[in-house]
């Protein structure tokens, strides 16, 4: 379905397919707003993306300014507009970050008056004007000259449940270590819009007035990725590091005199409650004030300037909660879609030349002539779990989903060997320290939430001088949904494009798909002091010898490595 109307905001028209960019004038021509309009060749959502609330919150405007120039019209599904510098007169005199006239906090003063001050007037003409042409609303912020702040996102808490929920699933996608739910329902550009039925986000990145093109890119893809997700913009989300954890319970703590800040802590860290943050003094050193936390948590931002403000902001922070993380109920939910077609490709890979090569390849790391306790984690349909157990040794393959197990369990019954299978969490086993000769696993790293623990858990459950054997690949530099380099006969032909494409999407939401592999996982195995650590990236070409149904195009590497005898019995 193609797109037939003309989107017009104020003074501003783009038709289907078009991009118009110039200054909107609100409030009869009153203010004058550098903004761009993308109305897509496709019908959909109108989300508005601002940048300058605070004109001397650098990061969001000239990612504003990037998303102008980098979106492509012919991806858009809906309309995007971009008011670049919202605070325009401000910013052009480099005034800060309150009103050039009145000195309000445009942030503050939603949704305005008409017959107010010039920001009042601003923040109802937004209120009036913008707000009632959009669907969604992006805010983009950065530390202001005297702030320091830890990269986060806030989302709209105080509206229609459907509206926080829906807020709350566009702070996901943001690539920031933590969010925080407003608790506001006006003063604020995005709280006031949520409080209309816009579900609304406001991005933190950067600090101290300044910019870095590392922020602006990073802003920038926090963007597309949310736009990717509501299905405004064609395009794979990007690769993303964090999954943000809930903030709660904020204390913004403010100085009850002017004087000299001095802080003994930087955002991002984490604190104690009753600890000293930082201190206020006088001009001749004397202690005027004690800043002191009042719970446990993470500082989200502090004064970074030598003076505070009687009244002014000391330091900010909040209680972490350890949410739900739904990745892995994600990750579940697909492998248990894809279980029984697992099974049957690996029932054929049993009875195929392929298991003798990968049976040779483990034989040549495990120590001859003995029968060892071994650990199939992500063992998937048991491939190696039953390889292992017809050499002799005693094998438990864990997989975090059940179907797996109940395959593995019936594949290990046909070929008359006995296994132990277990429904387990790779990243949190029910093991005992020291429990196992060798670890082992194939293909499962890539598809971990947070695989430095799972490493960790590892290491802890092998006995001293164990041997962790690791057969994976760096599959974030490869793209799942593009099946043009497999043969005719390859099993993912027919799982279908929205299997792959599911798959891809999942990838691209875990912090290792944007590693670079295998040397991320050396330096990480290393650091817990794992002891004879090699790798070899020919295992591909001895395996895959055939462009058959088996066929992997991206190179797999193999990391062996052993516990180091220091290590006996220390859990990690």
């Amino acid at each position: 379905m193609l797109n037939t109307k003309t989107f017009t905001l104020g003074n501003m028209k783009a038709g289907p397919g078009e991009t118009c960019s110039g200054f909107l004038e609100l409030a009869e021509g009153r203010f004058k707003l550098p903004t761009t309009i993308l109305n897509g060749e496709k019908p959909g959502k109108t989300v508005l993306i601002m940048a300058g609330v605070h004109a001397g919150e650098y990061v969001g405007i000239q990612a504003a300014i990037e998303l102008s120039e980098k979106l492509k019209i012919n991806k858009i599904n809906g309309t995007v507009v971009i008011m670049k510098v919202v605070c325009r007169d401000a910013f052009a005199c480099r005034g800060g970050s309150l009103g050039l006239e009145d000195g309000k906090n445009l942030n503050r003063e939603f949704p305005g008056d008409p017959k107010g001050t010039p920001t009042q007037q601003l923040a109802w003409a937004m209120t009036q004007e913008v707000f009632p042409a959009v669907d969604f609303c992006i805010d983009l912020h950065s530390g202001d000259d005297y702030e320091q702040l830890t990269p986060y996102v806030y989302y709209a808490g105080k509206a229609e449940e459907r509206i926080v929920a829906m807020s709350r699933k566009m702070a996901e996608q943001v690539d920031v270590p933590y969010m925080v739910r407003s608790t506001v329902a006006t003063g604020g550009a995005y709280n006031y819009a949520a409080h209309t039925g816009i579900p609304g986000i406001l991005i933190e990145r950067g600090g101290m007035g300044g910019w870095t093109m590392e922020e602006v890119r990073s802003t920038r893809r926090d963007v597309r990725n949310i736009l990717c997700s509501l299905g405004i913009y064609e395009g794979q989300r990007d690769y993303r590091v964090y999954y943000p954890l809930d903030v709660v319970d904020i204390r913004y703590q403010a100085a009850s005199a002017a004087g000299c800040w001095y802080p003994y802590k930087m955002p991002g860290d984490m604190i104690q409650g009753g600890e000293v943050l930082g201190t206020v003094k006088d001009y001749e050193g004397n202690v005027m004030e004690v800043c002191r936390a009042e719970c446990d948590g993470v500082i989200l931002y502090q004064t970074g300037s030598l003076q505070v403000l009687e009244n002014g902001p000391m330091i900010a922070y909040g209680r972490i909660v350890k949410n739900f993380d739904d990745r892995k109920e994600r990750i579940t939910e697909y492998w248990a879609k894809r279980s029984e077609s697992f099974m049957e490709q690996r029932r054929r890979e049993l009875k195929s030349p392929l298991a003798e090569r990968w049976l040779g390849e483990i034989r040549r790391k495990l120590p001859a002539g003995k029968k060892l306790k071994i650990l199939d984690v992500g063992c998937g349909s048991g491939f190696f779990s039953i390889l292992l157990a017809k050499l002799g040794h005693e094998v438990t393959g864990t997989d975090l989903t059940p179907e797996m197990i109940v395959n593995s369990k019936q594949l290990a019954k046909e070929e008359n060997v006995s296994c132990r299978f277990l429904v387990m969490d790779a990243e949190k086993l029910e093991f005992e320290d020291g429990s196992f000769d060798v670890v082992i696993s194939r293909n499962l790293t890539w598809t971990l939430p947070h695989v430095k623990e799972a490493y960790g858990e590892w290491m802890r459950v092998l006995k001293a001088e164990g041997i962790l054997l690791n057969f994976d690949a760096n599959y974030g530099a490869s793209n799942f949904a593009d099946t043009s380099e497999l043969p005719d006969s390859h099993a993912h032909h027919t799982l279908g494009e929205d299997m792959m494409q599911e798959c891809e999407e999942i990838k691209r939401q875990l912090p290792i798909s944007s590693r670079v592999r295998p040397a991320w996982d050396v330096e990480t195995l290393g650091q817990m002091e794992m002891e004879e650590i090699s790798i070899d990236l020919g295992i591909s070409r001895r395996i895959y010898k055939e462009k058959d149904e088996f066929y992997n195009p991206t190179p797999i590497f193999m990391i062996c490595g052993k516990k180091c005898e220091l290590q006996k019995g220390m859990r990690r």
